[in-house]
């Protein structure tokens, strides 16, 4: 047996140490931190394609890092791991960009958490003064001072999606990737709204186009405790609730009381079309699966056929409100969805508008209209005719309801009663998407009769000419000129030979 002498057995107790010492400060420099302390700071790496991680929860479900928009372009937010899904970003929209991605962008924590650039400066700032950053197990990024107590949280700045466990509150809300619709809290409902232009003040200019209010079925709404609020409850259900515990409101999930494994996580959110989905995460096929729709009806979505198109329930797709023109992906007419309504102003130049009129055709989600009865179609295209700010009415002569929109014209529903009309207003700026087509077509259709005509008159002179031939080779016979032998044993020389002799 070999016998290590002491000296010799110090001697490599001090290097296993070391070694021990070296891989351990390896390992903790190259660890991912589930705190962030005053002094940490951070740079986006140039070899970082997607996400680079630099926080991440005690499950290792969740990381706050860097993510890359638009391959020029940085922002900080908080990832679901196994699917990279942002579940929050920096800013008031799941697209906005906080900085230029360069190697100069600096995120650090000096009490509050700041992303940094030296030529733009601090573009986004918690505002705090805390002691350390954490990112908890629910998604939840917070920034809390040595006691623990909680100083800010993203949980309450929403962008456009809500997790399980997560308060959604009156002064809040959830706005869509392209910024158009959002969802909000009423008194006793949740609406979703599109957004469409500003007020003076800057506020956005909103129209619901749905809205669920609450069954009060488990628990009764008391004005005198306070405002309602929503979460989405891991037993698969939206709920709303006030200060029970009990929800005033459940709106259920396909997953409604189910047993999940610990991994399983749900949430909602207001996608692109206007639509609030709800999805959980399947950890057996490592994919989101649909798990709710608030609307169901392609037609009932904010504007599924865009400007000026028509959606009929249960047709064939989308149409145009403008029959002549077909539809395409974007709309009927260019030009209207960014633009104020005042349609009479002085950089119009007067009248600046011309006027479509369809037939079998209403307002979408007509119920949160307001409307005023009127005696006839006239009176009610009047109202709209002279306000600036109108950009249609739309009439039934069955009830005299007449409806005016001060929004920009988008998607209407089209019923086959053609006793109701609608009036629309299009500036005179806004062209066709395919009316370019159309005329391209109409254009292609006369060249093609051009040619067709050209190509009939030639034929005909061809005609012509070969009865000339034969003319002359009739003279031939009677010996006004002698012509080549290959003409007189042609087909045509033959059968009129035939039908000569049998005249």
């Amino acid at each position: 047996m070999f016998n290590m002498s002491a000296t010799h057995q110090f001697q490599f107790t001090v290097v296993l140490v070391l070694s021990l010492e070296i891989t351990l400060t390896c390992f903790a420099a190259t660890s991912i931190p589930q705190e962030l302390h005053k002094g940490f700071s951070a740079a986006p790496q140039s070899t970082t394609t997607s996400f680079e991680t630099v926080l991440s929860d005690p499950t290792g479900n969740f990381s706050l890092g860097f993510l890359r928009h638009n391959q020029n372009q940085l922002t900080l937010a908080v990832i679901h791991v196994a699917s990279s899904e942002p579940l929050w970003v920096v800013g008031n929209k799941p697209t906005h960009s906080a900085a230029a991605w360069s190697v100069t962008t600096r995120l650090f924590f000096n009490g509050s958490l700041v992303l940094w650039d030296p030529q733009s400066g601090a573009s986004w700032s918690t505002a705090t003064n805390g002691d350390r950053v954490v990112l908890l197990n629910t998604s939840n990024l917070q920034v809390q001072n040595n006691k623990g107590t909680l100083l800010w949280e993203s949980f309450n700045f929403p962008i456009n999606t809500l997790v399980q466990g997560q308060n959604f509150t009156a002064n809040m809300s959830l706005m869509s990737g392209n910024g158009l619709y959002s969802l909000r809290l009423g008194d006793n409902y949740m609406g979703l709204y599109t957004n469409y232009g500003e007020e003076e003040g800057g506020s956005l200019r909103q129209l619901l186009y749905w809205k669920h209010t609450a069954l009060e079925a488990r628990a009764e709404i008391d004005e005198g405790k306070g405002p309602i609020y929503a979460q989405v409850n891991e037993n698969g259900y939206l709920g709303m609730y006030q200060s029970s515990p009990n929800p005033v409101d459940v709106q259920k999930f396909n997953s409604f009381q189910q047993a999940f494994n610990t991994s399983s996580f749900l949430l909602v959110r207001l996608e692109p079309d206007g639509n609030l989905k709800g999805y959980y995460w399947n950890t057996d096929t490592s994919t989101w699966l649909l798990n709710y729709q608030a609307i169901t009806d392609t037609c009932e979505l904010p504007s599924p056929c865009d400007s000026y198109g028509l959606c009929t329930p249960g047709g064939s797709g989308c149409s145009c409100l403008d029959n002549r023109t077909r539809f395409e992906p974007g709309g009927c007419l260019a030009g209207d969805a960014d633009v104020d309504g005042d349609l009479c102003g002085e950089r119009m130049g007067g009248n600046s508008y011309w006027v479509l009129r369809r037939t079998g055709v209403e307002p979408p989600h007509k119920e949160l209209l307001g409307h005023v009865t009127t005696s006839s179609l006239a009176e009610c295209e009047g109202l709209c005719q002279n306000n600036c700010s109108c950009w249609g009415a739309l009439y039934s002569n069955a009830t005299g309801f007449c409806y005016v929109l001060d929004y920009p014209i988008q998607t209407m529903l089209g019923t086959g009663d053609e006793s109701k009309v609608g009036y629309f207003k299009v500036r005179k700026d806004a062209g066709g998407r395919n009316r370019v087509g159309v005329r391209v077509g109409v254009v292609v259709a006369v060249l093609v009769g051009i040619i067709g005509i050209i190509i009939g008159i030639g034929m005909c002179r061809l005609r012509w000419k070969r009865r000339k031939g034969v003319n002359g080779i009739l003279e031939e016979e009677n010996g006004v000129s002698p012509g080549p032998y290959k003409n007189l044993g042609s087909a045509s020389f033959r059968s009129i030979e035939m039908c000569n002799n049998a005249q």
